[in-house]
């Protein structure tokens, strides 16, 4: 008889126990937790902006969906995160668009020089190219969320660059096929250089200008080896977020339209935070006794020269989809 209550408080206890654990199940079934890998570290405005981006979808879903940011590459690798993504590895992540410029030209547009030279055209630019980046992400199971522009890259010299001959003959440094074939055009004298031996190589001669980001001159301390910043706004490259779109179609309609609404206000949020940073460094390099230049009719001239033929010789890369953006870009 003992023996017999015994046991039935005992079902009693595992059959409490059973619902509490359902219970449990159904709660933490209810919330969708993704992992979102980024290539920096969390005082970049990138990744600032995202997490804003992650605090804004948990809002908006009421917590039924969370992301968990993992920036510096903590998760993966920058170069590993496109793929990651794919695979479903990590239902979404953040890359600079023109690192996949060697899959498909399509991505490197936002990086040919002199093609949309300030914000307003970048965004036009961007406008033109999304048609064309959404399907060659979609045809890899791929959806863009939101993209943000870095700085824009500027001419760092010596003495001031009044047009393009005084170019012509310069150790300018290049890190990558765009930025030696902008040399070569502007008759300059190419020479790769990584962004940590930029001091060293400028004190030693081997290069005497280069062109980058306000952020790069100011955190490479420019002021050191050179004199003169023309603010030439060459080109503005874009980071996106993409997302796998399989994870994306396994939200409720109420999850989606919570996550698009949040990476609208992220994107828009995202462009002014990059004109705060171009501004915010800018007077860093001012402050340190940089000449910062505004370009003179003769260079930027010179300089759009060099950006025609090399916005043909992508469209050439790209095939029928660079005409189409371009035609969309002119004729916007």
């Amino acid at each position: 008889m003992l023996h017999s209550r015994f046991l039935n408080k005992a079902g009693v206890r595992l059959a409490t126990a059973a619902v509490f654990s359902l219970a449990g199940l159904a709660a933490a079934s209810a919330e969708t937790k993704w992992d979102m890998p980024t290539p920096y570290g969390d005082s970049n405005f990138h990744t600032q902006n995202i997490s804003a981006f992650a605090d804004d979808v948990k809002e908006k879903t009421e917590g039924s969906l969370a992301i968990q940011v993992h920036s510096a590459g903590s998760l993966f690798k920058h170069p590993e995160i496109k793929n990651s993504v794919r695979k479903g590895l990590a239902p979404i992540g953040e890359v600079l668009v023109s690192r996949l410029a060697n899959e498909d030209a399509v991505f490197g547009v936002d990086s040919v020089p002199f093609l949309a030279p300030s914000y307003d055209k970048a965004w036009k630019l961007y406008q033109a190219s999304k048609p064309a980046l959404e399907e060659k992400l979609g045809e890899q199971g791929l959806q863009l969320l939101f993209a943000v522009p870095w700085p824009p890259q500027g001419i760092y010299a010596k003495k001031e660059v009044v047009s393009g001959e005084d170019l012509k003959g310069v150790k300018f440094r290049a890190y990558n096929a765009a930025t030696e074939r902008l040399a070569q055009l502007a008759s300059a004298v190419p020479t790769q250089i990584e962004v940590p031996d930029i001091p060293t190589a400028f004190s030693t001669g081997r290069v005497e200008a280069m062109i980058t980001s306000p952020s790069t001159g100011a955190n490479s301390k420019a002021w050191d080896f050179l004199t003169h910043y023309h603010d030439t706004q060459a080109w503005l490259p874009k980071n996106m977020v993409i997302v796998n779109k399989r994870a994306f179609d396994g939200l409720s309609d109420a999850e989606k339209a919570a996550v698009l609404e949040a990476a609208a206000e992220a994107e828009q949020r995202g462009w002014e935070a990059s004109k705060v940073e171009t501004k915010t460094k800018t007077n860093v390099l001012i402050e340190n006794g940089i000449t910062v230049v505004q370009p003179s009719k003769q260079l930027i001239e010179d300089l759009a020269a060099i950006g025609e033929t090399m916005a043909a010789e992508w469209q050439e890369n790209a095939g029928e989809a660079g005409v189409a953006v371009i035609e969309a870009y002119n004729n916007n």
